[in-house]
């Protein structure tokens, strides 16, 4: 049986890899975006992945996409709730909307994904929710109370929908990367990235988007059945809980 994917944010950094290593592993996939239309062109054009765009943030255009995926690919089995953005700034400084804009997407988002597909879920007697949470959500992190916040979240919901979804055949893990060497994070200053960030990351290096991937390939699979409710630290020994 040819499962269907929806991996959120799915044409750019860790997403575009999840993307990638789902159908490599014989899915079908479908890759969200929410704005970059030339990234996602170059995507397309590249892997052959369908691309679909809109806002993780709004509940009813996730509804409308999920509507159209479906469609066009078949009942998705298995979301991954990658797409998230940053809004960073010390707290004294923080405004209303840089907080909301972050909760929206990276926490909002997660139920605005994941709801719609629940019952289909449940219907079908399986379902594969991943969540891609963050280091930062695990021990929080200064200008980020935000992301750390929405992040810590995306841990709750997971550890509480595993328990609804067990007894459906669903599963729910996250997964929560450290450093990895995306466009974003190599963007940072050379400097500021070889004295400062990875003297803190026990192997030494960033990690890749692709270990990330291959954590969700399994996590999707109908071999991790057993494993719900777990989340998974993917950060180099940087930190441990």
């Amino acid at each position: 049986m040819t499962r269907t994917a929806i991996v959120t944010g799915g044409s750019r950094g860790i997403g575009a890899a999840i993307s990638v290593a789902l159908r490599d592993a014989g899915y079908k996939v479908a890759a969200n975006y929410a704005g970059n239309d030339e990234a996602a062109a170059r995507f397309k054009d590249e892997t052959g992945i369908p691309v679909y765009k809109w806002s993780v943030a709004d509940y009813d255009a996730c509804v409308a996409g999920i509507a159209q995926v479906e469609a066009d690919l078949g009942p998705v089995d298995v979301v991954v709730n990658n797409a998230g953005i940053t809004r960073d700034a010390m707290f004294h400084k923080m405004t209303p909307q840089q907080w909301r804009e972050v909760i929206d997407t990276n926490l909002n988002g997660v139920f605005n994904m994941t709801h719609p597909l629940w019952s289909g879920m449940r219907d079908r007697k399986f379902g594969r929710v991943i969540t891609i949470s963050s280091i930062n959500g695990q021990k929080g992190q200064a200008g980020q109370a935000n992301y750390s916040a929405a992040k810590a979240g995306d841990l709750g919901i997971t550890k509480a929908l595993a328990q609804e979804g067990a007894r459906a055949g669903i599963t729910v893990n996250a997964i929560c990367p450290g450093y990895i060497a995306t466009e974003m994070v190599k963007a940072i200053d050379e400097k500021v990235l070889n004295e400062r960030i990875i003297p803190q990351i026990p192997v030494g290096r960033l990690g890749e988007p692709e270990e990330i991937a291959r954590i969700v390939v399994f996590l999707a699979s109908d071999e991790a059945g057993f494993i719900t409710g777990s989340t998974i630290s993917a950060n180099g020994g940087q930190f441990f809980v």
